[in-house]
């Protein structure tokens, strides 16, 4: 199989580069600076072990390379912000024996909550649900970092909505080779739900910076409940905190890796490099959107959004909100939160 990578940034370049690294057949997609970066210099991938160095090959699209092959399986690991523009540019793409892309081929959305699998079950007929727990930062053009030991990252693997199929065992043998845990599971949402509860806390981090203070734990907290409170209404399940312990145990260490320290997660990166947009609306917005359709109230998590939108719109610093701030901001949120008014959305 060839593994052709949406999205060669810290997730995608992660996963990429590790596939190389164990002789799988890889095409990184990007664009920009990162694209110019990996044509002249190759996806320079610092592990634990070391820098490691990967020509492959970049493209921007699909019509770089001709007609796709029969035995592809698109990786889509761009932000949810920027999957329906990755989708109508791939789903039509011709492949060997007729038909399209979005027609014959698997796509694995390994990608932050859930929205994005989706959009793309409006337009692919097979797409797969990954729920991603993979350390990476994309640290600069042409190079990425994964700071994940023993395992790069853990890939549970599933059939979006629901199930498995035969598909998924040799992509999951691919990425077990590769440094991951790759478990296929019939119930991949479960992973990705709780794995959206962890993610709230991204809007956070992006904003006010680690969440290392007393102040900044007790808030995410907070902003946690709201969201599990959200998912009991919706009858949304979702694998409890022993549980994924018990699955990842020690498998996935951060190791410090001085020529690549590790600023923040995917948020925090995001404004970190003036990208313009974030992920908010499909993580704390996502929380948002269930709480309206079931009548559970979502202040903070509104909030946040709201915060996190305005700081990439308006190219703010990372982390530059100090915590004390944006706990007042809460609290103003919760009071203003109550029967027949409307929620405060910050400042």
């Amino acid at each position: 199989m060839r593994y052709i990578i949406i999205g060669a940034g810290a997730v995608g370049g992660a996963i990429g580069g590790r596939l190389a690294q164990s002789g799988r057949e890889v095409v990184l997609v990007a664009r920009g600076a990162h694209l110019e970066a990996l044509r002249a210099r190759g996806l320079r991938l610092t592990v634990p072990e070391g820098e490691l160095t990967y020509r492959l090959p970049a493209v921007q699209g699909p019509a770089e390379l001709g007609e796709l092959r029969a035995d592809d399986v698109l990786v889509l690991a761009v932000k949810t912000q920027d999957t329906e523009d990755a989708l109508a540019a791939w789903g039509p793409a011709p492949v060997a024996g007729g038909g399209t892309a979005a027609q014959h081929l698997p796509l694995l959305c390994a990608q932050n909550g859930v929205e994005g699998q989706r959009i793309a079950l409006r337009r692919f007929r097979h797409v797969y649900g990954v729920c991603v727990w993979l350390p990476a930062t994309h640290v600069e053009p042409g190079t990425v970092s994964a700071a994940g030991a023993p395992l790069t990252g853990m890939l549970h693997l599933g059939r979006f909505p629901h199930g498995t199929d035969e598909t998924l065992r040799p992509i999951a043998a691919d990425l077990e080779a590769a440094r991951f845990e790759a478990p296929v599971v019939p119930d991949v949402t479960r992973w990705q739900y709780a794995k959206l509860l962890s993610n709230l806390a991204n809007a956070m981090e992006a904003v006010s910076g680690p969440l290392v203070s007393e102040a900044a734990g007790e808030l995410y907290a907070r902003v946690r409940a709201e969201g599990e409170a959200v998912l009991a209404a919706a009858g949304i399940a979702h694998a409890d905190a022993q549980e994924q312990r018990a699955v990842r145990g020690d498998k996935i260490t951060l190791v410090p890796l001085e020529s690549a320290p590790r600023g923040g997660g995917s948020s925090w990166q995001s404004l970190a490099r003036g990208t313009g947009s974030i992920e908010a609306d499909h993580l704390n917005g996502e929380i948002v959107l269930l709480g309206r359709l079931h009548g559970v109230p979502t202040p903070l998590n509104e909030l946040l959004q709201h915060l996190a939108g305005a700081f990439a719109r308006e190219r703010r610093e990372a982390g530059s909100l100090p915590v004390a701030e944006l706990v007042r901001l809460a609290d103003a949120a919760d009071r203003e939160s109550g029967p027949g008014k409307e929620p405060l959305s910050g400042p």
